[in-house]
């Protein structure tokens, strides 16, 4: 479940010191629930969307509270821990208890969109055709082995910008090869942008506290961005998201940690 909440938008090779280093120091679901949120979102670094460390923080706390801290392997019961959506729910049900269910990542929807459908891209959005295709497909033995196998596909040879096809072990029934490689047609799929967006200036303002162990001052968040409209803008939404909480005396602090 950790890995899961990490990946998302993630790429491993930021994750994996992230990853060892918070299972050394929160094992267990009761570990991390101990710890006040703060501690989840400073453990975070700068892995992204620090709202997944709240999030998975919550899931923590849940996991105690209705299921003896034991992460449950009833993918409704997974869905109803907060953070914890479709895709990563059916995730853990399939590779960690062995269950049988389709697990529809980015990679898995863009090989069953070129190998099945035949265009080059899925929907911007899960449709329920391709959950219907998705559970047509999925062996009822081995189905964890099928998911992880499609996801490497997609991840190594059947990739977003330049696939090996000449490589991919089934490039003889793939429909978008058969079709004659039709090029996306659909909505513009715009990448996303960083430097000079709110994201940028919350996660240096969050950076700044994460390094301290006592609360900030106002002044020191001041100086970490230079635009104070967009500045005031990003610090007020970390707080509204409860990232931040106000420690008092134009001081502000990681949540739990004064």
């Amino acid at each position: 479940m950790v890995s899961e909440f990490m990946l998302q938008q993630t790429p491993v090779v930021r994750v994996l010191p992230v990853f060892e280093t918070w299972i050394r120091r929160w094992p267990t679901p009761a570990a991390l629930a101990a710890e006040p949120a703060g501690e989840a979102v400073r453990a975070w670094g700068r892995l992204g969307y620090p709202r997944r460390a709240m999030r998975l923080h919550a899931a923590a706390t849940a996991i105690v509270d209705h299921h003896g801290g034991e992460v449950p392997a009833d993918l409704d019961d997974l869905r109803a821990l907060p953070g914890v959506g479709e895709y990563t729910a059916a995730a853990v049900a399939s590779f960690a208890f062995g269950q049988i269910h389709p697990v529809l990542d980015t990679n898995v929807r863009r090989v069953l969109a070129r190998l099945e459908t035949g265009v080059e891209f899925p929907a911007r959005s899960l449709t329920a055709a391709e959950r219907e295709l998705a559970h047509g497909l999925l062996p009822t033995a081995s189905g964890a082995r099928w998911s992880a196998s499609v996801m490497e596909l997609g991840a190594l040879v059947c990739t977003a910008k330049k696939p090996q096809c000449v490589a991919c072990p089934v490039q003889d029934v793939c429909a978008w090869r058969l079709v004659g490689y039709p090029a996306y047609d659909g909505p513009a799929r715009r990448g996303q942008t960083y430097d000079g967006t709110d994201r940028q200036c919350r996660g240096m303002l969050l950076q700044l506290l994460r390094d301290s162990e006592a609360p900030v001052p106002k002044f020191a968040l001041d100086a970490v961005w230079d635009k104070a409209a967009q500045r005031e803008r990003a610090l007020d939404g970390l707080v509204a998201d409860g990232l931040v909480e106000p420690a008092g005396d134009d001081h502000f602090a990681l949540p739990g940690t004064q």
